[in-house]
């Protein structure tokens, strides 16, 4: 009996050491914005309004919790959980989803970082350096809802860095499976027996980045089924983008730019466009920083081509909250009804102007 009792001891001790050594952590963050906008022709009459917008200030806001465990020998499991919350009033965004910006658990260690469940995709990624208003309510996001919205649920996904070059992937065996409201539910869910090719979706990323500058080429393609939105209503339907992304460092000042070939075979059709897009970003001064993007949607046979100027200041109280304000225009061609103010609305073929200001704090 004490030869087992010792035996126990000892089983415990390496076993506490072990756990000891496995050390975690798990890092609470996140970022609230919101602002007032005012639009003009915001219907067909004319009209203006002014309003508190729900998707967007300068960034959607959000709530995270993110964790790492050290398994040994740089291996590392990690795992993401991101809510995506409407400051107006109090909701949720993304479809109305808990986790609805991320929930994905994976493995980090030298070959790069392996994840699955529900995730930003290489869209979203391929764009993070390059636009340089990010997804503020006046933005490139305007004019294709889709890149910061460019999730996908049942995916598997892959990110890594080698000397400079980055390389991302995700595979998702059914890309959607919210069926509320906003641009980020398009219910395709997938995953159907019989029809593998349902609701699928593949995206992939290949690029070379440094401090000073940056290139990447991006691809994405997503079929439908049954009910899904945008026309995508059999999985013989697709929504593709090839995107072509860089930035430069001039001096001070960043300059990124774009553009993304899209195809959409939908049961009304084919319909194809390009979106070229390109920003500078400039510190005024330590505190104050100006951030100016020109954009053009160039909509194939078709004369509903929109193009979209916007500016924008932000002033730094501290490292972690800042006030801003962007002035912006977006000239809707022929019938295109493409709103200034994400989510927003605007008149057949109007011109639309906006000003936005807002505040924005990050924990």
């Amino acid at each position: 009996m004490k030869y087992a009792i010792q035996g126990a001891a000892a089983a415990l001790a390496v076993i506490s050491a072990g756990q000891a050594m496995a050390q975690s952590t798990v890092t609470v963050y996140g970022l609230l914005d919101e602002g007032i906008v005012h639009t003009t022709n915001a219907d067909a009459a004319g009209h203006s309004i002014t309003k508190m917008p729900s998707l967007t200030g300068s960034f959607p806001s959000r709530i995270g919790f993110r964790g790492t465990e050290d398994l040994g020998g740089g291996l590392q499991a990690v795992f993401t959980l991101e809510a995506g919350l409407l400051l107006d009033t109090g909701g949720l965004s993304q479809g109305n989803r808990l986790f609805g910006r991320q929930a994905s658990l994976g493995l980090k260690g030298d070959f790069g970082t392996l994840t699955i469940g529900r995730q930003v995709n290489m869209t979203f990624m391929a764009t993070l350096k390059s636009d340089v208003l990010g997804p503020n309510l006046f933005s490139i996001s305007s004019i294709d809802p889709y890149i910061p919205n460019a999730r996908s649920d049942n995916a598997i996904g892959y990110y890594g860095s080698f000397n400079n070059v980055v390389a991302g992937a995700t595979y998702s065996t059914g890309r959607d499976n919210s069926s509320a409201g906003g641009p980020g539910a398009t219910n395709c869910g997938g995953e159907v027996a019989g029809n593998a090719k349902a609701c699928r979706q593949v995206t992939g990323l290949l690029g070379y980045e440094t401090p000073s500058y940056g290139l990447n080429v991006a691809y994405d393609i997503m079929y439908g089924n049954t009910g899904a939105a945008n026309g995508l209503t059999s999985s013989n339907n697709s929504d593709k983008r090839v995107m072509l992304n860089g930035y430069v460092k001039a001096g001070e000042a960043k300059i990124g730019g774009g553009v993304m070939d899209r195809s959409t075979h939908a049961a009304t059709g084919l319909t194809e466009s390009d979106l070229y897009y390109l920003g500078v970003s400039y510190p005024l001064t330590p505190v104050v920083t100006l951030d100016t993007q020109l954009a053009h949607r160039d909509q194939k046979n078709s004369a509903n081509d929109v193009t979209m100027l916007v500016g924008r200041l932000t002033y730094y109280f501290s490292k972690r909250t800042a006030v801003y304000a962007a002035l912006g225009r977006m000239k809707n061609g022929g019938t295109a009804a493409v709103s200034l103010d994400a989510g927003g609305t605007v008149g057949a073929g109007k011109t639309q102007n906006g000003l936005l200001t807002g505040l924005r704090h990050t924990f």
